[in-house]
């Protein structure tokens, strides 16, 4: 097999019509930017060149998140921002679900996510028919999680239908120092319970919106009016094999969530480039 060739962002730049951006572990952590990242906005924005930050979180809306990164010191505008978040309310026109109860797991903009996709929103403590776990944070973790889950299987114990919906099938994110599990850590929890207790309904789990899917990729390329693009992230399962499953050409940055010895067996994983560092001029 063929070494995946390096490449710096300048050559990125400078090869493709617009980049797409992965927020954690490319840009930033929890708690401020990464190295190299208030640079490569500064530049992307003085050169005019067209970029999107495609994130996987469903915690924050748009014009929010634009407001965190600005304390951050990136300059990004919310039209330049794809949440796995945005992707709820085309899912929940097309499937049928606006006006049905729905039980959201996550912080204030996760509700008003599915509020805006005309969902009926309820505590968990009631019946719903849809459960979407938005963000592992916002909530009494164990308490709400565990009222969720009896009312979940009270709810399929009676033979009825419900809905699960994963905007961000993320497992893990870094963290100043470490990493953190994420939501989509907390459905394979929810689905391995539900696997334990209904074998014979495989049917059972949650229906994946972001990164790898395909929304977020069609929607930048959408919105950039090209596909000459490039996706930039630091993970194997969403960034890459996302990109790569559209056409999409991607560049894996050194020390994030992909460790040093991933595996490169499978071409849908492989990225096009590695990336040392996002910080322009090195």
């Amino acid at each position: 097999m063929t070494a995946i060739p390096i490449i710096t962002i300048d050559e990125l730049i400078a090869r493709y019509d617009a980049l797409l951006l992965d927020a954690y572990g490319v840009l930033v952590h929890r708690d401020g930017p990464l190295p190299g990242a208030v640079e490569l906005v500064a530049a992307l924005n003085r050169l005019g060149k067209p970029y999107f930050l495609l994130t996987n979180t469903a915690a924050r809306l748009p014009e929010h998140a634009a407001e965190r990164y600005r304390s951050f010191g990136l300059d990004f505008d919310p039209g330049q921002i794809l949440t796995s978040g945005s992707l709820i309310a085309p899912y929940f026109a097309a499937h049928g679900l606006v006006g049905r109860r729905v039980a959201v797991l996550g912080p204030e903009d996760s509700v008003r996510y599915v509020e805006r996709a005309g969902g009926r929103v309820v505590p968990a403590r009631e019946d719903f028919e849809v459960l979407l776990v938005g963000d592992q944070v916002g909530f009494p973790f164990l308490e709400t999680v565990d009222t969720a889950l009896s009312r979940l299987i009270a709810r399929l114990d009676r033979d009825e239908p419900v809905t699960l919906i994963l905007p961000n099938p993320d497992l893990i994110y870094p963290k100043a120092r470490g990493f953190g599990i994420t939501s989509g850590a907390v459905a394979l929890m929810i689905e391995a319970v539900l696997k334990q207790r209904y074998p014979d309904r495989p049917d059972l789990g949650f229906v994946r919106l972001g990164k790898p899917e395909p929304g977020l990729f069609e929607e930048a390329v959408r919105r950039a009016r090209t596909r000459r693009l490039v996706m930039i992230g630091d993970q194997i399962e969403t960034d890459i094999r996302g990109a790569n499953g559209v056409g999409i050409d991607s560049a894996l940055v050194a020390g994030g969530v992909a460790g040093a010895g991933f595996a490169t067996g499978a071409s849908a994983a492989r990225p096009t480039y590695l990336l040392a560092s996002i910080a322009p001029g090195r």
